[in-house]
């Protein structure tokens, strides 16, 4: 057997696997500082520089006390730079003086506007963005034989056209920072309820044009998360407060009761807005991808449509709309 060079022999050669060994960690002790060592990704993770520009996200329709809102702050907490949007600064008062936060006025359905946010992000960033939330959107109630299809082509024009000109202009951003999208769609895309169809019909749209996108983006390296969303408690109902059905509609003997459920007077279960928002926040986060089913009554709607049969849904909703009085 070969016989090794013991420790004290400082001129000795050094031969076979154990001295290659100690060879290389002599190396690793004289190498000088700068030299570049490949480190676990796993290091390199935990290594970040103290002055690392802080992760961003630009979600639309933040008006206060909307989901958007709420996740807003709760990214904000977060330690993100957030880009809050809405088309009336005036109504993301809540919002105004908290740090880290940037307004800008934002229509989902006005090129110019969209294309001035990209501009203000750009600067701001150098060219990347981390998240985009696609929330802003206007809710409906309406028969559909009652539907003014103007009204109609405009809901759509907000509700599903308006995300995508959105994620157009800001997919080159997300690219270069391999980012995430998410879409904040409605369990109502999977119930057929009585005077929400063209609401519910443009929510699912937005999910079907997002499963899409999330393929096709895969190459680009940007994930893609819809939000199928049940009910929070938000102002969103607002929108209702005058709600009225055209004088000779079929429907106009259970107009009160379609005017409740407009304005959220129907005692459904609502999900705390901030409960709502971290629960998302966290799944956005950790760059999930695919479907999150948050909201009341989201998972019984996610059960609900595992089944082959809609009977048993179309007896509820006949009953509590009062179609069954007519």
């Amino acid at each position: 057997m070969e016989k090794m060079s013991g420790p004290h022999e400082k001129h000795g050669p050094i031969r076979g696997s154990r001295g290659e060994h100690y060879k290389f960690m002599l190396l690793l002790l004289l190498c000088p500082p700068t030299l570049d060592i490949a480190k676990p990704q796993s290091l390199l993770s935990l290594q970040k520089p103290a002055n690392m520009a802080p992760k961003t996200v630009l979600i639309t329709g933040c008006s206060d006390d909307g989901i958007g809102y709420g996740l807003a702050v709760t990214f904000q907490k977060q330690g993100y730079h957030v880009f809050a949007t809405s088309r009336n600064l005036g109504k993301m008062t809540k919002l105004n003086g908290l740090s880290n936060v940037t307004l800008l006025q934002l229509d989902v359905t006005e090129p110019s506007q969209i294309e001035a946010a990209v501009t203000a992000v750009q600067a701001q960033t150098g060219g990347t963005l981390d998240v985009l939330i696609n929330n802003a959107g206007r809710n409906h109630f309406m028969p559909y034989l009652d539907e003014d299809v103007e009204q109609v082509k405009a809901l759509y024009d907000i509700n599903v056209w308006g995300p995508l000109r959105v994620t157009k202009a800001f997919v080159p951003l997300l690219i270069k920072a391999q980012g995430s999208i998410a879409f904040i769609t409605s369990i109502s895309g999977y119930l057929n309820v009585p005077f929400m169809g063209t609401y519910a019909g443009s929510k699912r749209a937005l999910e079907l044009m997002a499963d899409t996108l999330r393929l096709e983006l895969v190459p680009f390296h940007v994930k893609v998360l819809c939000i199928p969303t049940g009910a929070v408690r938000t102002q969103g109902q607002t929108y209702f407060e005058d709600f009225k059905l055209p004088e000779d509609s079929l429907y106009k003997p259970i107009e009160e009761t379609i005017a409740a459920r407009a304005q959220g007077q129907d005692g459904t279960e609502r999900m705390p807005l901030m409960d709502y928002s971290s629960q998302v926040a966290a799944q956005i986060e950790q760059g999930a991808t695919g479907r999150f089913w948050c909201g009341a009554n989201s998972d019984r709607t996610k059960a609900s449509i595992s089944g082959d049969s809609n009977d048993m849904m179309d007896d509820i909703f006949v009953k509590i709309t009062q179609l069954d009085t007519l």
